[in-house]
């Protein structure tokens, strides 16, 4: 398997705590990767490291073959790693339809060319595909409403539409389903599993071991800033290191 993201040695201290401790980690091309662990363990430090929102103390994180340390955001974003947040990153002043165009207009002329407000009216073939998108989250119906108004739920459901219309390469994505009923969850997990999204890479950070379990290929565990074990979700399971550092159990209870 061809690894699309590379992440090696990665380490990253605030103060006196080691929030990453020579972190590596390999995601396939294709595949969807689980990254679950306690809280506090350092999952969404290691994304942001890989998105260029904190820059490493030490080590590389290489995409598609090329090193994205020292990067900008934007960029890292435009060369096709997304991600989507643990608290919505929505602009709530807007309709939701502009809020998935906007994504898709920016990925398609990149930060400089990018004008909104002057060409989103012209922009029928844009427009389509982000009513498309929201219909795929059951939002098509709230299209016109501004997105502050909207349920912590829907403003997630929002928040992966916006992800999805770029197109990306690599989905990052950090706690998807958080506020979401047992329904809900359930029909993002169909669409993360549909055939359009099947050749996308997904890295998935999650606490509900019901969408870890539907989704991964591969899980990585990581417990106070070190991967302690990565595997099948079989393996995972049965794991009693995993039991032990993740689960709360151990072969003696």
């Amino acid at each position: 398997m061809t690894h699309i993201l590379n992440i090696t040695g990665v380490n990253k201290t605030f103060g006196g705590l080691h929030a990453l401790s020579d972190v590596n980690l390999q995601i396939e091309k294709g595949e969807t990767h689980a990254i679950i662990g306690p809280n506090g363990a350092g999952k969404s430090t290691l994304l942001n490291c890989c998105i260029g929102r904190l820059a490493p103390d030490s080590g590389s994180v290489t995409f598609n073959g090329k090193n994205m340390i020292g990067m900008e955001p934007h960029n890292i974003n435009h060369a096709g790693m997304v991600r989507v947040f643990q608290t919505p990153e929505i602009f709530p002043e807007l309709s939701l339809l502009d809020n998935v165009m906007i994504p898709a207009l920016a990925k398609r002329d990149g930060v400089f060319k990018f004008n909104p407000f002057r060409s989103m009216i012209f922009e029928h073939k844009i427009r389509d595909e982000a009513m498309s998108t929201l219909a795929d989250f059951s939002l098509d119906q709230y299209y016109d409403q501004h997105a502050g108004s909207i349920s912590r739920g829907d403003k997630r459901r929002l928040e992966l539409a916006m992800g999805l219309v770029q197109h990306p390469t690599l989905l990052l994505l950090d706690e998807p389903t958080a506020g979401m009923a047992r329904h809900d969850t359930n029909r993002t997990i169909e669409l993360l599993k549909s055939e359009k999204m099947q050749s996308m890479t997904k890295v998935i950070i999650e606490h509900d071991m019901h969408v870890v379990f539907s989704l991964a290929d591969r899980i990585s565990v990581l417990a106070r800033g070190h991967i302690i074990a990565t595997g099948t979700p079989e393996e995972i399971k049965n794991s009693p290191q995993v039991k032990e550092a993740y689960l709360g159990e151990s072969d003696n209870e």
